[in-house]
């Protein structure tokens, strides 16, 4: 006689192998040398034209880069950099011609870079309070900020080392003795304006310590509307990096010079850091980089080389 627990569990087993070991339908391709040889053969001649047309547009993208934190140091000081960028009785203000080349259409980026700044350290990036930015002192939780968090017992809004070293170099361009105007507004994503920065969060006892990091904002002024902290605030995974300071928006004609009277304030001598001035168009792609059309050649290349030499040996030996 059979015992009906055992029989029961039997059942059980039986059904659950049959769930598990199920058999679907499933695509079974063979590499057969035709599908090989075909398959490196299409992607060689998509791969090169994509690359070809890639570089085309980044060659089209008109740029000028000055790099000025040298030469803005007067002759007597550049001994000693630091101490030259932290006195504040001497005058920062210099003057830089950059010509141009080619004709530049409108509107023209104005980009900031900074090399050898390593905004993605651990403890650089975790320095924030996004709830802080978002509303303000309501949000009392600011532990991450330190050591930028308070101000004689008072909060800093907004708090954190990203904001305290908010750069602060300031720009101004003059084409044959008349000032070309800058569009500084829409230079920040428009997500991180509506979501990220509060409407109704004003700056509070910011940069008023002992110890004073980069520029200032505007106490009167909302953080959603101060496009340079939320332009700086979205941090470079990579040690050098661009930033948009704005637009010019009038064309640029060649042979043009173009006089740049800057403030030289923002210390990047402390830690061998450079800073550059880019004036750049723009193309269908974005700004000017060689890296995708040369990967893209490379791999159709790489493709084609690897279809001749499969299509050899298939021939060579068919077997």
């Amino acid at each position: 006689m059979t015992d009906p627990n055992r029989e029961r569990y039997r059942i059980r087993e039986t059904a659950f192998y049959l769930f598990t070991q199920q058999s679907l339908p499933a695509c079974k391709p063979v590499l057969t040398p035709g599908w090989v040889i075909t398959i490196f053969l299409f992607m060689g001649l998509i791969f090169i034209p994509v690359g070809l047309v890639t570089l085309r547009a980044s060659h089209s993208v008109v740029e000028i880069v000055d790099r000025y934190d040298i030469e803005c140091v007067p002759e007597s000081s550049r001994i000693d950099k630091i101490s030259y960028i932290q006195d504040d009785s001497i005058p920062k203000n210099c003057s830089r011609f950059m010509k141009v080349r080619k004709y530049m259409k409108a509107p023209i980026n104005i980009y900031y870079q900074l090399d050898n700044y390593y905004q993605n350290h651990r403890r650089y990036v975790k320095s924030r309070s996004d709830k802080q930015l978002l509303h303000g002192r309501k949000y009392h939780d600011t532990s991450s900020c330190q050591p930028v968090e308070l101000n004689n017992g008072q909060p800093i809004v907004p708090c954190g080392l990203i904001a305290w070293s908010l750069f602060n170099d300031s720009f101004t361009f003059i084409r044959e003795r008349a000032e070309l105007k800058v569009n500084r507004k829409n230079i920040a994503w428009k997500s991180d304006r509506d979501h990220k920065f509060g409407k109704n969060v004003h700056p509070f006892s910011f940069q008023n310590g002992t110890l004073i990091g980069g520029g200032k904002l505007y106490p009167k002024i909302p953080l959603s509307d101060q496009e340079d902290l939320i332009v700086w605030m979205r941090t470079s995974a990579l040690p050098s990096f661009r930033k948009l300071y704005g637009r010019i928006e009038e064309d640029l004609d060649v042979d043009d010079v173009i006089v740049v009277n800057l403030m030289n304030n923002y210390n990047t001598y402390s830690f061998g850091g450079k800073k550059k001035l880019v004036l750049s168009t723009s193309s269908w792609l974005g700004g000017k980089n060689n890296f995708l059309g040369h990967a893209c050649i490379i791999v159709g290349c790489s493709s084609l080389v690897l279809a001749i030499v499969f299509t050899l040996l298939h021939l060579k030996y068919r077997r």
